[in-house]
């Protein structure tokens, strides 16, 4: 199902996008990550991510959001994303949770041209636990998480459907 919010911003709903998995997990922290891309069959690529999430018993899937479709920001001449949110539960720290992300992003093709780059996945984390974390490696809350609608749509999308 797909829901036009504006000429440019349509939501899709499939069968994991949106979807409450597990309502509880006594894994220590509670995260949030966005994920987006725009080369390849996103859609897929999105169940795929799901799949191995669901897999690794280092991660309780929660919920996620349906999925934004958008206009790229930054660099302008590539495809429109889709993007959407995951909350998990994990006991990883939160640099080790980063390596996990970054592997995945790569087994499905992530490849680091330039800022703004066309890609096939890219896990942002946007929270984690409540912390705030500013290394040269990590920045949590994600920066600029608050104005950027591939964020804030599927977020706010996600308390409505839990509600």
């Amino acid at each position: 199902m797909k829901k036009k919010l504006t000429q440019n911003l349509t939501l899709f709903y499939t069968s994991n996008y949106p979807k409450k998995f597990n309502s509880t997990s006594n894994k220590k922290y509670s995260v949030t990550i966005g994920i987006g891309g725009n080369i390849g069959n996103t859609k897929k690529i999105f169940d795929k991510l799901i799949l191995c999430l669901k897999k690794d018993s280092r991660f309780t899937l929660l919920m996620t959001s349906p999925l934004l479709q958008n206009p790229p920001f930054g660099f302008l001449e590539q495809s429109d994303f889709l993007n959407g949110i995951i909350a998990l539960k994990t006991n990883l720290a939160p640099n080790e949770f980063l390596k996990n992300m970054q592997r995945l992003e790569k087994r499905f093709g992530r490849k680091r041209s330039f800022q703004d780059a066309p890609r096939t996945l890219d896990i942002d984390i946007i929270f984690f636990n409540n912390k705030k974390i500013n290394t040269k490696d990590l920045i949590v809350p994600h920066k600029d998480w608050a104005n950027r609608e591939s964020v804030i749509i599927p977020l706010i999308e996600m308390k409505r459907i839990n509600k």
